[in-house]
């Protein structure tokens, strides 16, 4: 991982400074990239899925960089799953076999995928902790935990994919902030932002098909 940060050295350069702390190329690219994306999902285009390769592949080098282990290893699953998401999208099938659509998760889905971040959360915590220099495993793990549950809902076309990307990006806000990667704080006040957007846009959607 060393020789792939020093070959990445001119990406990982500042390009500018904000608030005191520097703002890497590649973590300007990743953010344009990123807002890209979400435009995409909110507005159901298939698109969005290859862009999230791209920007997941990018925070992976940064995050690693600033030692957020649990974040950088969540970037690899984005990417992982992104090419999964982009084939639901593309052909995928509800469990009566037609089109997948815009659509909301049972109640008893709902409470399985709770109780599943609530356990993920603590074990992934734990092994950031013993396992790597990280200086906030707890804090790092609960939106890595969150963030998986997102990413298979957003996949599977669930309405409460927003909802769990809202309350994903608000306690990532604090942990940017905490690192001081400044465009990326700013990127998630936007995501979170549109998270609303979204959760609004993908009702309406889901009430129109009934």
């Amino acid at each position: 991982m060393d020789s792939l940060l020093q070959a990445l050295q001119p990406l990982l350069a500042p390009a500018f400074g904000l608030w005191g702390s520097p703002v890497t190329w590649i973590e300007i690219v990743a953010f344009v990239l990123s807002l890209v994306m979400v435009a995409c999902n909110i507005r159901v285009n298939a698109i969005a899925w290859p862009l999230a390769i791209a920007a997941s592949l990018l925070y992976f080098v940064l995050f690693w960089n600033h030692r957020l282990y649990g974040e950088a290893g969540l970037q690899i699953f984005f990417a992982l799953i992104a090419g999964w998401g982009w084939w639901q999208w593309l052909r995928g099938r509800t469990e009566d076999g037609g089109a997948l659509r815009v659509r909301w998760l049972s109640t008893r889905g709902r409470w399985l995928l709770l109780a599943g971040v609530l356990l993920a959360w603590p074990l992934l915590g734990a092994f950031l902790r013993r396992f790597t220099d990280t200086d906030v495993p707890w804090w790092d793990a609960l939106p890595t935990a969150g963030s998986v549950a997102g990413q298979w809902l957003l996949g599977r076309k669930y309405v409460e994919n927003w909802l769990v990307w809202l309350a994903v990006n608000v306690v990532s806000v604090g942990l940017f902030a905490y690192k001081g990667l400044w465009l990326t704080v700013l990127l998630y006040t936007l995501f979170a932002l549109l998270s609303v957007v979204g959760w609004r846009a993908w009702m309406d959607k889901a009430k129109a098909h009934g």
